[in-house]
């Protein structure tokens, strides 16, 4: 759990360097965008129709996955 803390607060503090640097220059996240050819509506609309596909896959692959892991993690012999 410290692992995961320590990672997320090293992305953070990342993310706030970065956005202080791209502050100084004078670059907004609309520019960015607006560089590739995005606007913020379009790229929530890809958003959402990648969760939309994404997940029922999920879901679907879960359906095989979860039990193979079951009774994998049930039938080995213990480590210690």
């Amino acid at each position: 759990m410290l692992r995961f803390l320590a990672g997320t607060l090293k992305i953070a503090l990342a993310s706030l360097l970065a956005g202080v640097a791209l502050s100084l220059f004078d670059i907004s996240s609309a520019q960015i965008l607006e560089s590739l050819g995005l606007t913020p509506t379009a790229l929530w609309d890809y958003i959402l129709r990648a969760t939309a596909w994404a997940i029922p896959n999920m879901v679907l692959g879960s359906m095989i996955i979860v039990p193979m892991w079951c009774l994998t993690y049930i039938f080995l012999p213990p480590r210690d």
